[in-house]
């Protein structure tokens, strides 16, 4: 109740009433320095004007940090870091104690941060002086003290302080955190119109709401980013290619194939001409322990992998388990807060309005643009004109696009030509409008400039004037022919979406004022941090990419946006990064998302009228006549009618996925053969499951008909009929014609085999509700599909002007785009099609290129900020409409409660209230010695309070802290160092603390067995307790090590294996649930979501293996993916064949045996691995073929957002079971009564 009345006192934006209290009460009236302390308050005209002079003045001070760093040549190696002499540092930035203030003998200062010192510290002393009239508890000697420390009096005392320590105390050191620190006068913005306390308090809001669950999510998260670290680390700690040189200076290029990891973990590279001096390691391996290894599970659990291509075989696996689920539970703790933020932001916009009074409207209508002369149709000439300008704009922007691809010849003039026609008809237009706008009353006179500038007219211009401006010099250039494209944005008299964008800014204004405020303040901060901590990185790339604090910014913007495209970071920058991955991303994010959700809500009302179309179930045919041949067949296939048939339709699944299986398997170098006589039953078996139902294809309602031949016809020519052809016509083809063009292809026609599962579509619908999604979401997705297709040309367009003569950032060969030697960014956006895939790729939100010239930069970061919460509306209604369909169609809905889930334990857990305990078959003194084991284990339940003993709570107490000290010593055995000196004898110190570990986890799962039968969560019973979650983990937190000393005392354990054996003590931490209730309840989850589980999870299934199958198929030839020995050429001369000249690198591999090889889309379980990544929204590599670049294309609009229903629907259930969502319902309730 406090904090919902602290909440309604509380305004969304306050703004500053000057005539309200002030903080002086009567008996200050006439204190001499009021009016003083009213100046500085900004509670004046003239003070106001101070006011707005302090933030020029930060704002100056700011901006000449930024700009200092580029003129360090030490660390920025551009050739501007010298155009700045001597007198230009004494002015603005102060890098050099011998510059032209060098007279003053007080080191490296400027006079711009002399002037801006001076004035804050003027501010600040008398600020001071008037404490006490800002709030009596600053009143005299001790009161000035406490005004000291609080929190704007230490952020003037941080940027001004160390100015005077800098010049005078240590005029001879050079102290880099002295200027950094004047980053922190940004923070003196929060004072205006009372930024500050609102932060504040809507973050204490959010977490006084969240508290509850918030803890249960960190420690989710918690465990589930430990125990994959510690997998990521059995999995990679011997994989060379995870060797990491880069912070040796001479052993960065070295072949790491060649390098050797011993029994510890050490990395020792002699062989490859790097050897260690001295012991200390050059090289090591990133993933050596489990501490290291957290940083990189870290990054892979923000859905980010700069290590794509060198995982081991197992480290896919476990990539992919993190891809497919680890991610979304670990969000779990970062969506609470973004959540929790955007629901305070949410209900203060509310309250707000429900005290103001009715809403104050904007100056239209959501969605409705003003009424303008000349854009809706008066007239059936004037629809023709329209109908012929709409053309128009498709000519221009299609010869736009054709005109950037080289090598067409004389098509080039008439591609020209046809822009120089467009732009004269738009020209004519625009004239014509203006020159007929004085017909309306309201655009005479000075109205005329009104209608200039409406949001159409500015588009006129825009589209057309650089163009002329261009043609004038005789040439049009590239630059001014894009902005014909803008043309594309007249459309929007039709569907109304980017008008809604005024709507969105105006709804918003004061919640995006702070949000963006904070999102920035953020962004420079760890910019600021970041360019510090790694400009001097041992790493060349790092230290390059941080080279200025505009190049930082650059790279932080992409960390806060959610990407992590670099990762070698110093030790501060790894916490830095951690850092931003965690909170820092939550608060960027939620001006973006802001933005998005706002235009989503306004689209959907301002067409909430028109109701989406929905699907009309055809009427079957009826099926009469038929003969009990037909039918028997029909209900067998389908698993109609008897056991036998139930059991023949469920080997058909279990077939489909064998056959799948074997298909992924198959396609790994060596395996080839792989259970081909499976395949080939399977093949049989399919051939006679498409005869039965092509001879019941009558009985079936979909293909019935009067005549019996025309009922197998349509069957044949169905969808799910071309699918089994497809799937076991090459098979016959192969054998009846070896050697043939199909026994050539057959890999190629292996693939087919995956297409098996969508046979599967036939029993749980999935793919096959597509188009039910279309005409349920048409209306929105017509608006949202323009809104987001417009940015994706638009932007598209200026990314190719921008980057297609980019030839200064060098990047690697791409020999399928014609590049070998010296390749730039120019390569990838030489043509408007070729940059199409790429604007697609970061328009979802993801980086994997970086190498961008400041242009590219510009343009990158109004993607981030505005386009990408726009262009992945239409995905997520996409997502949403599908859910909705599947829902509809199986009948049940995702439940929000708590009791989500439950099964025959929960239910039979409830019947036991108030039940007592059986008593035991022993007598009363084992019921006795039972009650007091369950007493000193959980306590006993008085009045809802669980009350310990001393010993229980002392007991519970310990058994924590062995839990944690199990953990850390697991951790800590994992560190090479640490390894080494303890050792690996037997009965070391790691393997006593071991032994005693396991004797009282032992004597804890003993006890919990003993007294079961007096345990409610037991349900009274041994049997049932040692298969609940936590039987299971106390089962799990001792087995291994019982089984280690079986096989190590036979002799049939080896090193290796026995920290394999070791390592699987990171269990223990699920012990804790035991204190925090969430994993126990993962049951529940799937249970809540199976009904929308089964559908979304097979097309996402289908879509991972299908979009895995096309890119395998596409991209395992390559040539931008290939390597090749030093020894072979990379392009061949005198008629030789060099590297990238062979249509595949089988046969480069033919012609130099063994020096070819593919870094990526090797096989099908890789492939799987790298897809999985795609999917979860990282492209880790981008340099497709043209068919790839297709396949890429499509999973930006539509694979990705499809692929991550089942993940959001556990997301969501999980939530659900562990009350994320029950503080909501409780708030709905609360509303309804």
């Amino acid at each position: 109740m406090a904090a919902a009345q602290a909440l309604e006192t509380t305004p969304l934006f306050p703004k500053p009433d000057h005539e309200s209290f002030d903080g002086c009460d009567d008996s200050q009236a006439e204190d001499p320095r009021l009016p003083l302390y009213r100046f500085l308050e900004a509670k004046t005209p003239a003070g106001r004007r101070y006011e707005h002079f302090t933030i020029f003045l930060i704002s100056i001070s700011v901006v000449t940090f930024i700009l200092s760093s580029l003129f360090l040549p030490e660390y920025n190696d551009s050739p501007i870091a010298d155009k700045c002499g001597g007198f230009c540092d004494a002015i603005f930035f102060g890098n050099y104690d011998d510059n032209a203030l060098a007279w003053l003998g007080i080191g490296a200062t400027s006079v711009v941060e002399m002037f801006v010192v001076a004035i804050f510290s003027v501010d600040y002393g008398l600020r001071f002086y008037t404490a006490d009239l800002l709030d009596p508890k600053y009143s005299g000697l001790v009161g000035r003290l406490r005004f000291v420390p609080s929190f704007f009096s230490l952020v003037d005392l941080a940027s001004t302080v160390p100015f005077y320590v800098d010049s005078f105390l240590l005029p001879n050191t050079d102290l880099a955190a002295s200027t950094f620190l004047r980053m922190f006068r940004l923070l003196r913005m929060l004072k205006v119109e009372g930024r500050l306390d609102l932060a504040i308090m809507m973050v204490d809001d959010v977490f006084v709401e969240t508290r509850g669950i918030l803890g249960t999510a960190l420690f989710v998260g918690a465990t589930v980013w430990c125990v994959l670290s510690t997998f990521y680390y059995i999995a990679e700690r011997q994989n060379l290619s995870m060797i990491y040189c880069g912070s040796s200076q001479r052993c960065q290029d070295i072949d790491t194939s060649l390098c050797e990891i011993d029994q510890w973990g050490i990395v020792d590279c002699s062989a490859a001409g790097c050897k260690s001096d001295a012991g200390v390691e050059e090289c090591y391996n990133l993933y050596r322990s489990i501490v290291t290894s957290s940083y990189w599970t870290l990054i892979n659990l923000f859905g980010e992998f700069p290590l794509f291509d060198q995982h081991s075989a197992w480290g896919k696996v476990v990539g992919t388990v993190t891809c497919v689920f680890a991610a979304a539970v670990f969000a779990l703790p970062v969506g609470i807060f973004a959540t929790g933020f955007e629901d305070q932001i949410s209900k203060r916009r509310k309250l707000r309005t429900s005290i103001d009074g009715d809403l104050i409207e904007s100056h239209h209508k959501p969605g409705e643009a003003p009424e303008l002369i000349g854009d809706e149709p008066t007239s059936a000439s004037h629809a023709k004109f329209e109908i012929i300008n709409n053309h128009m704009i498709v000519i221009c922007a299609l010869a736009f696009a054709l005109d950037t691809v080289s090598g067409l010849g004389s098509w080039h003039f008439f591609l020209g030509f046809l822009q120089f026609i467009s732009a004269l008809f738009f020209t004519a237009e625009y004239l014509l409008l203006m020159y007929s706008a004085r017909n309306d009353q309201r655009y005479r006179g000075m109205g005329l400039l009104t209608y200039a500038c409406s949001f159409l007219r500015l588009v006129d211009v825009l589209s057309i004037a650089p163009y002329w401006l261009s043609l004038m010099a005789m040439s049009p250039s590239l630059f001014a022919k894009a902005f014909l494209l803008l043309r594309i944005l007249r459309f929007e008299k039709y569907s109304r979406a980017f008008t809604t964008f005024d709507d969105v800014i105006r709804e918003h204004a004061g919640v995006l004022a702070i949000t963006l405020f904070s999102a920035i303040l953020v962004w420079i901060f760890f910019a600021s941090i970041l360019y510090f901590t790694e400009r001097g990185n041992p790493d060349e790339e790092m230290a390059y990419n941080y080279r200025t604090i505009p190049d930082s910014m650059w790279i932080t913007l992409l960390n806060l946006s959610g990407e992590c495209p670099l990762g070698h970071y110093s030790v501060v920058g790894k916490v830095l990064i951690g850092v931003i991955g965690l909170f820092a991303t939550a608060i960027f994010g939620v001006p973006i998302g802001l933005l998005g959700a706002g235009f989503e809500e306004m689209v959907e009302e301002a067409i909430e009228d028109t109701p989406d179309e929905e699907r009309t179930a055809l009427p079957h045919a009826s099926v009469t006549g038929l003969g009990a041949t037909e039918r028997a067949c029909y209900e067998f296939v389908n698993g109609i009618g008897s056991k036998a048939a139930r059991w023949f339709e469920i080997s058909i699944y279990l077939l489909i996925g064998v056959t799948v299986t074997i298909g992924i398997v198959q396609t790994v170098e060596g395996h080839e053969t792989w259970l081909s006589s499976v395949e080939s039953l399977a093949v049989v078996v399919f051939t006679a499951e498409y005869a039965i139902r092509l001879v019941g294809a009558g009985a079936d309602p979909e293909f019935a008909s009067s005549n019996g031949f025309v009922s197998r016809v349509r069957f044949f020519l169905s969808f799910y009929s071309v699918i089994d052809l497809l799937a076991i016509v090459p098979y016959y083809l192969a054998v009846a014609l070896p050697g043939s063009w199909v026994d050539d292809h057959d890999g190629y026609f292996r693939m087919l085999r995956l297409m098996r599962l969508l046979k599967l579509d036939k029993h749980v619908p999935s793919i096959s509700l597509i188009d039910d999604v279309a005409r349920l979401k048409r209306n929105v997705l017509m608006v949202a599909g323009y809104a987001a297709g417009t940015l994706w040309i638009l932007f598209n367009a200026a990314m190719y002007v921008v980057e297609s003569d980019d030839n200064s950032q060098e990047i690697d060969p791409l020999p399928l785009y014609g590049c070998v030697d010296n390749c730039t960014m120019a390569v990838r956006f030489k043509t408007f099609f070729s940059s199409f895939p790429l604007t697609g790729i970061h328009l979802t939100g993801d980086f994997p290129l970086i190498e961008y010239g400041w242009p590219g930069r510009f343009v990158l970061f109004f993607m981030v900020i505005a386009a990408v919460g726009v262009v992945s509306i239409p995905s997520g209604v996409i997502a949403s409409g599908f859910a909705e369909i599947v829902q509809s169609k199986s009948g049940v809905q995702t439940s929000s409660s708590k009791a989500a889930g439950d099964d025959w334990y929960d239910i039979r857990w409830k019947e036991l209230e108030g039940v007592e305990p059986p008593p035991s078959r022993f007598g009363p003194r084992v019921d006795a010695l039972q009650f007091k084991a369950k007493e000193y284990l959980d306590g006993t339940q008085v009045d809802g309070v669980v009350v310990r003993t001393k010993a229980s709570a002392v007991g519970r107490l310990l058994f924590v802290s062995l839990i944690v000290a199990n953990v850390l010593a697991v951790i800590l055995e994992s560190i090479p160092e640490i390894d080494y000196i303890v050792g690996n004898e037997r009965g070391n110190a790691f393997d006593a603390f071991e032994a005693w570990s396991v004797f009282f986890f032992s004597l804890d799962y003993a006890l919990r067995l003993f007294s079961a039968q007096k345990s409610r969560d037991a349900l009274y019973s041994p049997w049932v307790y040692s298969q609940t979650f936590f039987g299971i983990v106390d089962l799990l937190s001792i087995l291994p090590w019982y089984i280690e000393a079986v096989l190590a005392s036979s002799g049939k354990l080896s090193g290796d294996e026995a920290r394999v054996f070791r390592v699987f003590r990171i269990f223990r931490i699920l012990q804790l649930e035991d204190f925090v209730v969430a994993f126990s309840r993962l049951d529940n989850v799937y249970r809540a979501s199976k009904g929308v589980l089964k559908a979304t999870g097979l097309m996402a299934l289908i879509i991972w293996i299908g979009s895995s199958a096309l890119f395998f198929i596409f991209e395992s030839d390559n040539p931008n993916f290939r390597e090749c020995d030093g020894s072979v050429p990379l392009i061949g001369e005198g008629g030789s064949l060099g590297c990238y000249d062979f249509e595949s690198t089988a046969a480069c591999n033919a012609v130099y045996p063994g020096m070819c090889s593919q870094t990526v889309f090797t096989n099908m379980p890789s492939t799987l691995f790298y897809v999985a990544v795609f999917l979860g929204g990282e492209w880790g590599v981008v340099d497709f073929t043209w068919r790839g670049k297709i396949v890429c294309i499509f999973l930006c609009v539509a694979g990705i957002a499809l692929y991550s229903i089942p993940v959001g629907t556990l997301f969501d259930s999980f939530g659900a079971v562990i009350g994320l969502v029950e503080e909501e319902d409780e708030e709905e309730d609360d509303e309804e009564k």
